[in-house]
């Protein structure tokens, strides 16, 4: 829906998400790196499966919100009467939705009994991206040229977490690749909101002046701004995941003091009881002097 309310609804969509990962991935990374990703794999396919189930509702909430809102197609397509489409770019949002939808179900069916290929999961976010990218970038904006440039700035997140998420199918737990799609998305998220501000201010009138170059160029730098804000976003999203998943180490790690017997090595734990420690050879006892 054209719309204030619809822009914010897409871009709390995708801030969430990116924001959701930009938590969940360096947890993750820590807890590959201390060795105990198996005793919390369980933890893991429970987040993701509370992700796809999330992201699925969230989708359908964006399906029925451009098909039943006052003003919208109310699933009619073509009229008849006036042989013209309705409400094409709801149609087109609903799409979107509908990818993004998929990819949803998809991750919840990973976990499940079907044995789906690994990648798969990965695989339906890249759809869903470059679904999206394609319907923006090839949208009639009839002659906008502010709302076209808002678009085309869009596209450049779009389709950098698309081409993020196809190599993931590949490069399996990249976290640099997972870092980075995170943070494209929320760049995506915000610039939603930003463009809902643009061409439907909610405090009512009417959008930016389409035809000022100096909107254009103040976007384009504005477009960067919203970058750098979410890697700052992340840096500290980063930062607290580090320190909460090294402190719920450290505070299962045992330390006895009178025996002097002090385990600093994180992977030496407790929660790792399955392992046994190497063997520690004591020197021979030296023969007497005679």
């Amino acid at each position: 829906m054209p719309s204030f309310a619809g822009s914010a609804l897409r871009g709390s969509f995708f801030l969430m998400l990116g924001l959701w990962w930009s938590i969940k991935y360096p947890v993750k990374y820590i807890l590959q790196k201390l060795n105990a990703e198996n005793q919390y794999s369980r933890s893991i396919q429970c987040m993701d499966i509370i992700e796809g189930t999330a992201k699925a509702f969230f989708a359908l909430g964006g399906i029925l919100a451009e098909q039943f809102v006052p003003d919208g197609p109310h699933l009619a397509l073509y009229d008849e009467e006036t042989r013209n489409w309705v409400q094409l770019m709801n149609w087109q949002h609903m799409t979107m939705y509908l990818f993004y939808g998929f990819s949803g179900v998809v991750d919840v069916l990973t976990y499940t009994s079907l044995k789906l290929p690994v990648g798969l999961d990965r695989l339906l976010v890249a759809l869903a991206l470059f679904t999206e990218g394609f319907l923006f970038y090839f949208h009639d904006y009839q002659n906008a040229a502010l709302t076209e440039h808002l678009y085309a700035l869009m596209s450049i997140a779009i389709f950098g977490a698309a081409l993020c998420a196809t190599l993931e199918v590949f490069l399996r737990d990249h976290i640099l690749l997972e870092l980075l799609r995170a943070s494209l998305f929320i760049l995506q998220g915000s610039w939603f909101w930003q463009v809902g501000f643009v061409l439907y201010p909610p405090w009512g009138g009417p959008g930016w002046n389409q035809a000022d170059a100096g909107n254009k160029n103040f976007l384009t730098m504005c477009f960067f701004w919203h970058y750098a804000v979410g890697l700052l976003l992340m840096a500290s999203n980063g930062f607290v995941s580090q320190r909460l998943g090294f402190y719920r180490c450290s505070n299962g790690c045992r330390i006895n003091s009178e025996n002097i017997d002090v385990e600093l090595d994180f992977a030496c734990c407790p929660w790792m009881k399955n392992r046994t420690p190497d063997p520690v050879l004591l020197p021979e006892n030296s023969l007497e002097e005679k």
